[in-house]
């Protein structure tokens, strides 16, 4: 199991953050505007993959309750986005288009087959969702593109998904200088999608500078 240190704890509380900020957004605003659910259905498919094993294996309770509040809240978001309105009825499918169930899913299956440390299931299901979290948030990152502005609740919401994945990489840099654990898969996971977020974190400082809205209209953004 992964030792805990200030800098996963860190992670796991931005990523939680990140959570409720969405889930705070949907029900103030009754509006989900601005969110992409195809990258919370990545992230699901990321959650069921990496923690399938609370099914035989108990760690911690707080690794338990972490692992539960992720699968659990990632459903109702996608609930609630997909299906319950008035939230659903914003949804917009027509600028949320990218197809990730081809072009991103299967591809990170076949490397997370591929590049598995051992062929057990456990160890395959563990690395196909690291690359698939690698380029969970291109579809919210295209979505972010095609609008002409940025809610604030919606770029602190994809600015702590960023961040928690920082800490995650710092979280690793610290126990491979600790005790020399490294996994390949992980830190390049990391490092593909710490880099899809840079030209994100570029704007979103612009403009918490500024004082105002952001906007990547317009802009290149590192994966288009």
């Amino acid at each position: 199991a992964a030792a805990m240190n200030i800098f996963r704890l860190c992670g796991d509380m931005l990523h939680v953050s990140s959570i409720m900020l969405l889930l705070y957004k949907l029900h103030k605003n009754k509006s989900c505007i601005g969110i992409s659910c195809r990258t919370q259905e990545m992230y699901a498919v990321v959650f069921l993959l990496r923690y399938v094993d609370l099914c035989w294996i108990f760690i911690s309770v707080y690794n338990s309750v972490m692992k539960s509040l992720f699968i659990i809240s990632t459903f109702y978001l996608i609930y609630i986005m997909r299906y319950q309105p008035p939230v659903a009825t914003t949804y917009d499918r027509e600028k949320d288009r990218f197809k990730h169930e081809v072009y991103l899913l299967p591809p990170a299956v076949l490397l997370g087959i591929i590049t598995a440390h051992e062929w057990t299931l456990p160890e395959v299901m563990w690395t196909a969702s690291i690359w698939v979290e690698s380029v969970a948030i291109i579809p919210q990152l295209l979505l972010l593109q095609r609008m002409r502005e940025v809610e604030n609740l919606t770029s602190d919401f994809v600015g702590a998904m960023g961040a928690y994945r920082a800490f995650y990489i710092l979280n690793w840099i610290y126990r491979y200088m600790e005790d020399g654990h490294i996994r390949w898969v992980g830190w390049l996971g990391g490092i593909v999608q710490t880099m899809l977020y840079l030209d994100f974190f570029y704007f979103y400082a612009k403009s918490k500078v500024s004082g105002g809205k952001l906007s990547l209209q317009g802009e290149a953004v590192a994966i288009v």
